[in-house]
This record gives C-alpha cells, sequence and structure tokens, in this order.
C-alpha cells in the first residue's frame, strides 16, 4: 500500500474449462500482467482453475497443499503481491461428509495464506431456460463469515451466489471490511439481469469496494457465462468493468474516500439491533 492509502486492484477475467493445467497456465499469465502494470492485489475468478459439471469439478479437488494453491504462493512471492484465488475445490478431512468446500483463499506477498473462506451460499436453482443447478449435492457449505486484514487494509470474502445475501455484506463491514471480493461465475440468464444491479446494491449499503472478476464465455456445450467482471466503489460507481474477452481490469481502492463516503451517510452507526438483529 502507498503512503496515499492507496491500493492497485485487479481484477482477472477468465474462460476456464476442464483443463486444469492451461487454467493454471493462462491465470498465472494475467496475474504476471497484472503485477507489471503494478497492481497490489490481483482477483482470479470463481473456479478459476477447472470449469466444468458439478460432478466433474468434485473429483478434481485438492487439499490446501496442492498445486493449485502452490502456483499462486509461488507467484505471489515472486511478484510480492497479494493474490485472491477465486475459487477452487478443496477437500474435506471429515469422515461425515466428504463434499468438498468451494473456497476462496487470499494469499498475502509473504506467500502466506493468510485467508480461506468456504463459500456459504450455494446454487440450488432451477431457471427459465430450463437450466438446474444443484452445487450442493457435490459442494458442502460453508458456516463463517471470513476477513483478513494486511497492509492497514481489511479485505472481506465472498463467492459469487453470496452476492444476493446482504447480510453477508453487512456482517463484513462490521467485521471492519473495507474491500470485499465477489469471485463469480454468473449464468447468462441471471448475469444479464441482476450482476450489476447486485454489485452496485451490496457496495452502496455496506459502504464498501467490491472486486468481482467473473468467468464469461462458453465453457462446453451446456455452460455459459456472463462475464462483465467489475470494480465498484462504496459510492456505487463502476470504476472498471471486462469486456467480452479475457483480460485484466484496474482500479484504485482510496481509503480517504471511503471513510468520507462513510461520514457522509453513517448507516453503519444508524443500524437498529435493538430490533432487527438477532442475538
Amino acid at each position: 500500500m502507498t503512503g496515499t492509502g492507496r491500493l492497485r486492484l485487479a481484477a482477472v477475467q477468465m474462460c476456464s474449462r476442464n483443463d486444469l493445467e492451461d487454467n493454471l497456465r493462462r491465470a498465472t499469465e494475467r496475474i504476471r500482467e497484472a503485477a507489471d502494470h503494478g497492481a497490489d492485489v490481483v482477483a482470479l475468478p470463481e473456479n478459476f482453475a477447472f470449469m466444468g459439471s458439478d460432478e466433474e469439478r468434485a473429483h478434481v479437488a485438492q487439499g490446501l497443499d496442492g498445486e493449485i494453491l502452490g502456483t499462486l504462493k509461488a507467484l505471489a512471492r515472486e511478484k510480492g503481491i497479494n493474490i485472491l484465488a477465486g475459487s477452487f475445490l478443496v477437500e474435506s478431512s471429515e469422515e461425515s461428509d466428504r463434499r468438498p468446500y468451494n473456497t476462496s483463499v487470499f494469499v498475502d506477498r509473504e506467500a502466506i495464506a493468510a485467508a480461506v473462506y468456504h463459500k456459504i451460499h450455494l446454487f440450488d436453482v432451477s431457471l427459465a431456460d430450463g437450466a438446474s443447478y444443484r452445487e450442493s449435492e457435490y459442494i458442502r457449505p460453508g458456516k463463517e463469515p471470513v476477513t483478513v486484514s494486511r497492509e492497514g487494509v481489511t479485505f472481506g470474502l465472498t463467492i459469487c451466489y453470496d452476492l444476493r445475501f446482504p447480510e453477508l455484506y453487512r456482517a463484513l463491514a462490521r467485521k471492519g471490511a473495507q474491500i470485499v471480493f465477489v469471485p463469480a461465475a454468473f449464468t447468462m440468464v441471471t448475469g444479464k439481469e441482476h450482476w450489476m444491479p447486485l454489485l452496485q446494491a451490496r457496495a452502496i449499503e455496506s459502504q464498501v469496494y467490491l472486486v468481482a472478476p467473473a468467468q464469461f464465455g462458453r465453457h462446453d456445450e451446456k455452460r455459459q457465462t456472463h462475464g462483465h467482471s467489475a470494480i465498484v466503489d462504496p459510492w456505487g460507481a463502476v470504476l472498471a468493468q471486462a469486456p467480452e474477452r479475457e483480460c485484466v481490469i484496474y482500479a484504485d481502492f482510496d481509503a480517504e474516500y471511503l471513510e468520507e463516503v462513510r461520514r457522509r451517510i453513517p448507516v453503519l452507526s444508524h443500524e437498529r439491533p435493538d430490533i432487527f438483529r438477532e442475538e
């Protein structure tokens, strides 16, 4: 972080497929590109390392000591940057439930896995176009909101479908989050109508910066995602939005501006937990 209270944020947009090695290669290229353009924090999308059916993804789950995180740790150390491993499937160690977690990991400049978040809200829906998703059949849900502080900034971790649950973002703001990640693989149907309004709403109501790296394009004959990766400020302004291609977008986090927004409309101090918050 610079002395002016700023961080250069980068969000990577990808079209990952069911080829782990190729996806990792392309993710590595985009991270290097972002680092060479001065990024302090680079965020990858949901399922960046492998994009396939829920059943296929479950078969490529690995531990936090596996190839995926090992590759990103080495890159974080080499480039001296923070990396958000948007999400990949992490094996469960509990015999009672062997479903893996859909997991996001914040890797700091020292190559430390400083925060591990398991996706809380799982995508079990049937859409108007006939597509049906049952993430919970193959994925185990997480239980806890996660934040991590580095270089005087607090980050909150969420994944994709979490975006529809404002209480999670408000909980992260209460825990001090200033920047919240939303790695995603929004469907074409839902993304076209809901992606940007939801991002802006979560940023405005919780007064945080949102960094939302997304999957885009056609991944196989059945799956197509919306893309439009974005970085949104706490006033709801879209600072950067990706075109329809694999790329990196950039914007600056400004701590002073964030505090100005929170002073201007102090919603966090106007909450009424005596009425609305359950004990």
